[in-house]
Parts: C-alpha cells; structure tokens; sequence
C-alpha cells in the first residue's frame, strides 16, 4: 500500500503535466467591424515568440496550448487579447483606433493588400452610393466619385454605354476604357453597338447589364502600376467590382427596392416671335403646311387660324411643352431579394432581382432579370474554393435611333414654333397601308409618332459571368490558387424599317437586322502565394502566376427588303435576302510575378508580366512588362498630435497595348454575294503588316496621402506622366497601291495630370456628424506624332452635317473639334463674298471633346437615425460639336436668326476687294448659308457644373421593430441630375452625346434629351 500511494501521485502528477502539455491547432478569421478581411494581422502567443500572420482572406492558423492566450495586433487597430480556452476555432473583429488606418483594397488579380503598403493610386468606392440613387448603367453611377475618372454616358436611354477614361485617353481609334474586372476575373465590356454620323442605336456595354444591388464595393486601380499584372488589356487602368458574399456568422435575408420616375428636361431656348413657314410666309395650304413642318421661317406669331400639317386650322401662336408632352414620364422600378450566411466552414449567398425601366420615349425601355449565388467553402483545413455567378436575361424593347434623320423620333426636337406636337400623331395612315404621314420636305427626316408606333429595334441578351477558385493553403503563409472565368453572352438583335416608311423602296420596308451573335471571355489563372512575416519589422510578400486568355466572337446576320406581305417582319417574307458572317478570336498567354517587401514603415514592391498575342505576328507578338513602387509612413517616425497618418508613394510602370483588331498581319479573303450565280470574293482595303508590334505606355507616378487630427481632415494627392510610343494607327496609303491604308506602329500621346481628393469631416458631435470630399483633376493630354513626322490629321469621326469633324492633331489633345471658321483678311476682318454672306475659312482645331479639368464635391450628414447625401460634380475645357445648334440656324429656331427678319441681313465684314459689305440677305438665305460655310457656329462650350444626386433617408429606430420579423428598415427619397448650376450652351444640355467612342467624343445631336429622376428606396432586413 506504501508503494502504492506514491505511484498514484507520481502518475497524478505526470497526467497533470501532459494536461499542461497538450496543444491543438486554433483557426478563425479577422475583420473589421464593417465586415472586411484583414491582411497581415499579426498573431501572437502570449508570452512566446510563437506567431503568424492573417492571409489575404482575414483566416489564420496557430497552434497554441489549450489554456494559452492570443495577442491580436495590427496597425491602425485596437490589439486583443483572447484567452483560447480550449476552442480550436476564434473568429475576431478588430475594432480601429483613432488613427483610423489599416484599410485593405484589393489590388489586381483579386489581392489583398493592407493599404500602407501600396505604392500606387488606388480609390474604393462603397456600393451605398450607387444602389440608393441608381443609374441603369452602374458605371454612370461613379461619375464625380474618384480623382483621375472621367465618366460620359451615351444619351440613349436605359442601360446605355458608358466612356470611361482614367488619366486620359491615349488610344487614336481604338478604345481607351479600363478594364472591368469581377471579383478578380476580367469581365467583357464590349459596346455592342453606337450610333455614329449615318445614325445607329446604343445598344450598351458589358458594365451595364450588372446589378447595382450585388455590388459590395468598387475600387479603381488608376496607375499602370497598379494594373500592370493585367496587361494589355489595363493599359489604362482596372475598374474592380467586389461583389457581396455571405457571412460566418450570421444569417441574413434582405429586400431591396427602388421605384424611379424620369422625366425629360427641355433644354432649348428657341425663337418664340416667328413661325412655321418659308421665305417669310405662313403655310396656305396643308402641302405648304408639310414642306415647312420643320422649319421657322414663316410671319409674326399672331394667333391668326393657319392650315397646319394635318389640313386642320390652329391658331399661329406658341406651343408650350412639346418636349414633356411628346416624351412620357417614365417609370423605372427595381426589385432584389437576397439570401445569406454561412457557418464554420463557409458561406452563401443567393439575390434575385428584376429591374422594369420605362424609356422617356414611349414604346421603349428594358427589362432586367438577375441571378447572383456565391459560396465559399472549406472543404478541409487547407483546402478551400469559392464560386461566384451571375446570370442576366435582359431584354430591350425599340432602342431609339441617334444622330441622324432616319427613324430618329428625337427629330420632335426641331418642330415649328405654332406645331403642336400632337398633331403628328398617330404618324400613319390605317387606311393607306399603314404610309407614314409626312411632316416636313425631307422623307429621309422620320414622323417622330411614326417611330414611336411603328419601329422596331429589339435587343434582347442572355449572359453567364462566373468565376471558380480553389485554394489549397501548405502552410500559414503558402498558398496555390486556381481560378477559371468564364463571361459568355448570347445577343439576338431584331431592327426593321417598317413597312410604310416613306423613304424605304415603295414604302415597303426592309428587314434590317436578325442578328444572333455570341461572345466569349475565358480567364484561367494559376497563383502561388508567399506572405510571411520573418521577423517583427521585416515581412515579404509574394506570387508568381500563369494566364491563359481565349476571346471569341461569333455572329449571323439576315437582312434584305422589300417586305412582300405587309407587317410580317421574317427573313422569309423579303425579296432580296442577304445574310452576313462574322468571327474572330485571339489568345493570349501570360505569366507573372509580384512582390512586396516590408521592413517597418517602407515597402518596396514590383511586378512583370510576359504576354504573347495572337493578334501579332509570330516574331514581334511577345512582351515583357515590368512595374516598381515605394510606400513610405514617414508618420511612423513622427510624434505629432496633429498629423495622424502620413505616406509618400513613387511607381514606374511599363505597360502594353495590341491592335484593336486581330487578322491584320496577313491578307485574308471573304466570300460576297454571288454575280448572276458567279462566285465572288473580297479583300480587306488595308495593307497587311507582318511587322505589327504591341505598343508600349510608360508612367511615372508620385504622390501622398495624409491625415489630420485623427482623421478628421485626409488629403490625397498625385502628380503623374504617362506615354505611348509606337501606338498602332491606322496611315493612309495612295489608292494606286491597291490598298486605302496600313496598320503601323507610329503614333506617340502623353497624359500629364494632377489629382487630388480631400475629406474633411467639419462636425463630428455626439449623434451629429458631416463629412466633405472633394476630388479634382487637371490633364494634359498631347499626340506627339501621328505617322512617323507628317503633321497630316487624322479624321475619326464627325457629325451629320459633315461640315466638320473630330480629329487627331498633332500637338494638341485627342479628339479634337475641327471646324470652319470665318475667312477673314490680314487685318482680321471678316470676308464676306459677293452673294452677302461670310465665306468659309480654314478648318481648325477648336479644342477637345473630352474635358481635362473634371471632379465632384460629395456631402454626408447624419444625425441620429436621419442621413442627408449630395453630389455636385463638374466638367470644364471640352468642346461640343452640336449638330442641334447647326439645324437651329437652318431651320429658323435659334434666337441668332431673329436679327434682320423684317428687313435682311447687312453681314459685318468687308468683301474681297476690301470695301465694307452692303448687301442685304434675306435672313431665310442667310444663316442657313452661314451655318453651312462656317461650322464654327456648331462647337460650343461643353463646361458645366451640376447638381447631381440627393439623397435623404431615415432608418427607423431598433426599438420600434421590437416587435416585427424586420432587423432594419431603411427608407430614403432620392434624386438624379435634378439641376445644373451652370452650363454654357443655350439648346442642349452639355451631357447629350450620341456614342461612347472616343472617336466621336463630343458629338452631339439627334439624341434623347437628358431625364430628372425623383424617386423612393426602400430597404428592408429581416430577423
């Protein structure tokens, strides 16, 4: 028994030894009190050097003893301690300290980075301010929101395209949007259609069909650096969408609704003294009444019955509200219900939405169906995936026609003073085959109600982006990525001239487009990740990757006229039938590699790139494209009870673009219709190169962040210098070669600018808070060649008058306004030619129409459960080239024409001889010819500055859903475009352009008038 006892304590004692002893692994995830991961949280066990650091997930991994405790630390946020009690699995959210720092953007290819660290420009944009107040096009939605982003919508009603530009544009012909990326996968962005100087529709952009209300955030990579891993495709900039996911930790279902009414603004400042007529006289009969339908040129309204277009008497006075009467109050109205949580191994969440948006124009709008579900899942300790889709039906009903004449119903615009819009109305003859009834001398210039009753212009898209990543994590700081995307589109386009158009052949229409067209965008990617922190002060963090791009687009389109049975819109049913084929597709490999080292407050980061494009030549298709850049916290070394936070950034980054277009290195043949039964082929008119190279963009960027009394006042400021050489333009050739052009790598464009973003929170008292921004951009944007030395402009685009057109000029911005202006002598008198009126001049370059001094000023105001928002943002310095001012002129409307009605025009200026001009012009005769010879007249200042969103909501207090099934209800009234504060064109406003090309950026004319939009949103969270 004696021995026994001691055998038991000894035994005792060891079990309490191994108890101490015993250890297990802890996992868990950190984040923010929004719900944000946190990268590079440091981990430590409490007395011990033992440690590790959080992944660009916010997930950890340690191995402690069970009764150990965790020391959580990480810059700009209060340090936890947690005991582990046994737990092996410890989820943390870390609240920031007063320094307000520590954010983390998400950076390319999807990866995180702690905000410190990044050398870069980078903004991110929370989704409350897009969803609240909505565009149908989300990306309208940034417009005055980030330093260095110019955003231009297409006036073409919902879900048109939008241009977006950061720091300028430097592509001639082709594109120079960025690139749109989701949840770490490039997405398509293609622009399905645009109208151009011979017309055509907006049939919108890839980042249109998305769902406001599935966007978590977006962030704007604005330097080459920071979309440098990219490639070509970023060479100017990565617009980023996070979606939303599902939380570990709660379970949430939400409904989202938002209901809209748009009403067009009457932006015209037209003659009211005279009316309908010609040479000075009122119609007499209704044939004299058709001929002048559109046409100013008639007596003194005096309120005398006068034949109008319809053979009915009405009073010649003024007519008020053409434009609201003619367009509709439109209503728009979004639904979204969302499903989320998640557990201990992962999350999900499902949101189904269905947006109705009525057109201003009537007969015309879209609808919009989306499925959004993302998962992720650990499927073991180390193995994780994650799934994000999407899946959009979206179907557009008549897409109104732009800029020109034909089927353009926008034509309402230009009525005589006395006409009565609704006179026009129905637009057709029932009794006469359904004939469009004439309304002014040009068939060619469509009854605007004939449009709206009898076109048809359908678009309708079926639309899958996903995106599938699987993660298999070796260690805490070692992990393999592989991610495959996948954006496929399936478009079906159906547009007739309808039968009884005037100007179709025998009025019998044709069939314009049965288009049925798919494009693909895959993205399969490979990424091997290091993030590990060596010591306290030194921590690198690495990847290298693959990619492996494939484009491919595909369409058939039936076409043909006459309609042989009335009113049946088949390809069957056409006389003449014609279809058309196309296709194209390119790849491009790449690999990669970036890095980041970070030893205490510097980091030193660089990135490269290999591309090899299918769309060169086999010897010239393969670039390599590197990036540096530099953070440095001075704060950190810094005791100042004013300054709170303070980096300096550098970057240098080389970047590369390719041809527009694939099959232009060699010459390849198309099969055309067939000669009586004979066989006939085409071939391209631009000379192949088999030199063809991508072009190279460098940038240099500097710039700070700082703030001020714990973050009460933050500043953001870049310098940067970027520049193109051997950018691929399109050179023309002597017709005698055989060929009208070449594709060579000649031209050379730099973008220099300024950016700044200031915040400044004025109050912040108890329950009362208010915060300023403001963001503003100044650039300078310059071709330095064009052809190798020639000095020669290149056109890209004009306007249906064709007296003037947008060019490429030597030393001056992109896109520029070229015009005729007056013909004036040495002592610059103007030359007035012997018929009395101002002959035309040379044609110059009158500016640019894409602003270079551009920004937004945003106000937050809350106070206990009421919140108060507003956007006011502006654009200075572009030029508009208005074929609205130039019809103004020939038709009669435009207050300029009033001077000399009575009595003619004497024209100020001298004749070629030099002696003072006398002759007297009939005012009908002259500004008609004056705006034909001088197309200066047409360009206006496109300046402005707008009031562009409000919005006020209340979200009822907790104590009052008490009771109910609701977590939280959010109700806000909202407001868009509600006014401008100062624009500087008298007829239209300053944002009416007809496409989002940068080759016809300023063009304007011909399209919808700009909306108001008042509405309500409600959001509701239920328990």
């Amino acid at each position: 028994m004696r021995r026994i006892v001691p055998l038991l304590v000894l035994l005792l004692l060891l079990c309490r030894s191994y108890s101490y002893a015993q250890t297990s692994k802890i996992s868990g995830k950190i984040t923010s009190s929004t719900n944000e991961a946190l990268i590079g949280v440091s981990i430590l066990v409490s007395g011990t050097t033992q440690g590790t650091t959080s992944d660009a997930d916010g997930n950890y991994a340690i191995t402690a003893p069970d009764d150990a405790t965790l020391v959580f630390s990480y810059v700009g946020y209060v340090s936890q301690t947690v005991a582990v009690k046994g737990r092996s699995s410890i989820n943390v959210v870390m609240a920031v300290d007063n320094k307000e720092l520590g954010e983390v953007v998400v950076t390319a290819l999807g990866i995180k980075k702690d905000e410190r660290k990044v050398g870069y420009a980078v903004t991110k944009v929370d989704a409350g301010v897009l969803n609240v107040a909505r565009e149908t096009n989300v990306a309208n939605s940034l417009e005055g929101r980030v330093a260095g982003l110019n955003v231009s919508g297409a006036s073409g009603g919902p879900g048109s395209s939008a241009r977006l530009n950061i720091r300028g544009v430097t592509s001639f012909s082709g594109t120079s949007s960025p690139l749109i990326v989701i949840n770490g996968v490039p997405m398509d962005n293609t622009v399905r259609g645009s109208a151009g100087e011979w017309g055509g529709a907006d049939l919108g952009d890839g980042i249109s069909n998305i769902n406001p209300d599935d966007i978590e955030n977006v962030t704007v990579l604005k330097g080459s650096t920071a979309s440098a891993l990219y490639g070509a495709r970023a060479a100017n900039g990565v617009i980023q969408i996070t979606t939303k996911s599902g939380s570990r930790t709660k379970s949430t279902i939400e409904y989202n609704t938002n209901f809209q009414l748009d009403r067009a603004v009457d932006n015209t400042n037209f003659q009211d003294q005279y009316g309908q007529g010609s040479q000075n006289l009122r119609p007499t009969d209704k044939a004299s009444a058709i001929i002048s339908g559109n046409t100013a040129w008639g007596q003194k309204l005096d309120g005398t019955p006068t034949i109008g277009i319809d053979g009915q008497l009405h009073p010649y006075s003024k007519v008020k509200g053409n434009i609201n009467n003619f367009y509709r109050t439109a209503p728009s109205w979004t639904n979204t219900v969302s499903v989320s949580g998640g557990g201990e191994k992962g999350t999900y969440r499902l949101s189904l939405s269905n947006l109705d948006n009525k057109s201003i124009l009537r007969n015309s709008g879209l609808t919009r169906r989306t499925a959004n579900f993302s998962t992720s899942y650990d499927l073991t300790t180390k193995l994780s995936f994650n799934l994000a889709a999407s899946y959009i039906d979206q179907n557009d009903t008549n897409r109104p026609q732009l800029s020109d004449a034909p089927l353009n119903a926008n034509n309402i615009l230009f009525l005589a003073p006395n006409i009565d819009q609704n006179t026009l109305n129905p637009g057709f003859d029932a009794n006469n085959n359904g004939l469009e009834t004439a309304w002014n001398a040009d068939s060619y210039t469509t009854n605007p109600w004939f449009v709206v009753n009898q076109f048809v212009n359908d678009v309708s898209r079926k639309r899958l982006i996903t995106s599938i990543a699987a993660k298999y994590a070796f260690t805490d700081y070692l992990f393999l990525q592989g991610r495959v995307g996948y954006d496929y589109s399936n478009d079906r386009r159906f547009g007739v001239t309808p039968y009884g158009t005037l100007y179709s052949n025998a009025g019998e229409g044709a069939l314009d487009n049965q288009t049925l067209g798919n494009r693909l965008e895959m993205n399969s990617d490979a990424l091997l990740s290091f993030n590990k922190a060596l010591n306290q002060d030194f921590s690198i963090s690495a990847s290298v990757g693959a990619n492996y791009r494939r484009n491919k687009f595909e369409s058939l389109r039936l076409f043909g006229g006459n309609f042989i049975v009335p009113y049946l819109y088949t390809p069957t049913n056409v006389r003449t039938p014609n279809r058309e084929y196309q296709y194209s597709e390119l790849v491009t490999p790449s690999v990669y590699y970036t890095a980041d080292f970070t030893y205490k407050f510097l980091t030193l980061s660089t990135t490269g790139r290999y591309d090899r494009f299918s769309t060169l030549p086999t010897n010239n298709r393969s670039i390599f494209t590197p990036s540096v850049a530099g953070s440095f916290i001075f704060s950190d070394l810094l005791e100042s009870s004013v300054l709170s936070y303070g980096k300096l950034r550098a970057s240098y980054a080389k970047t590369s673009g390719e041809a527009a277009n694939p099959y232009l290195t060699q010459q390849y043949y198309s099969i055309g219709n067939p000669i009586n039964g004979v066989p006939r082929a085409n071939f391209s008119s631009t000379l192949p190169n088999a030199n063809l190279r991508p072009y190279n963009l460098r940038e240099f960027e500097v710039g700070t962040e700082l703030k001020f009394l714990n973050g009460r006042i933050g500043l953001d400021v870049a310098y940067f210098n970027r520049k193109t050489t051997g950018e691929i333009v399109n050179a023309t050739l002597s017709i005698a070669s055989g060929y009208e052009g070449n594709t060579v790598n000649l031209g050379s464009t730099l973008n220099r600018g300024v950016e700044l973003a200031l915040t400044v929170v004025p109050v912040k008292r108890g329950a009362f808070t208010w915060t300023s921004s403001f963001n503003f951009t100044k650039l300078h944007n310059e071709v330095l060649d064009i052809d190798g030395g020639a000095s020669t402009p290149l056109q890209t685009g004009t306007y249906r008058p064709m007296n003037a057109n947008i060019g490429i000029v030597k030393g001056l911005a992109i896109s520029q306004v070229r015009a005729y202006d007056y013909k004036r002598d040495a002592s610059g008198n103007v030359i007035v030619g012997a018929d009395g009126i101002p002959m035309r001049g040379d044609l110059k370059p009158m500016g640019s129409g894409i602003a270079n001094l551009y920004g937004g000023f945003n106000n937050d105001v809350t106070f206990k459960n009421f919140n108060l928002s507003f956007l006011i943002d502006y654009k200075f310095n572009n030029k508009i080239l208005s074929a609205t001012e130039y019809y103004s002129y020939t038709r009669g409307l435009n207050k300029a024409t009033l001077e000399g009605r009575d009595n003619g025009v004497v024209a100020v200026g001298v004749t070629e001889t030099g002696q003072p001009n006398t002759v007297v012009v009939p005012a009908y005769t002259y500004y008609p010819t004056l705006a034909s010879n001088v197309s200066a007249l047409s360009v206006l200042d496109g300046s402005f500055i707008k009031f562009r969103q409000l919005t006020f909501g209340y979200t009822f207090n907790q104590a009052l859903l008490a009771r109910t099934p609701f977590q939280a209800v959010t109700l806000s009234l909202v407001g868009r475009n509600l006014f401008t504060i100062m624009k500087r064109t008298d007829n239209i406003d300053p944002e009416n352009t007809i496409s989002p090309l940068v080759a016809y950026a300023g063009v304007e004319g011909g399209s919808l008038p700009f909306a108001r939009t008042y509405g309500v949103t409600l959001n509701v969270k239920f328990k």
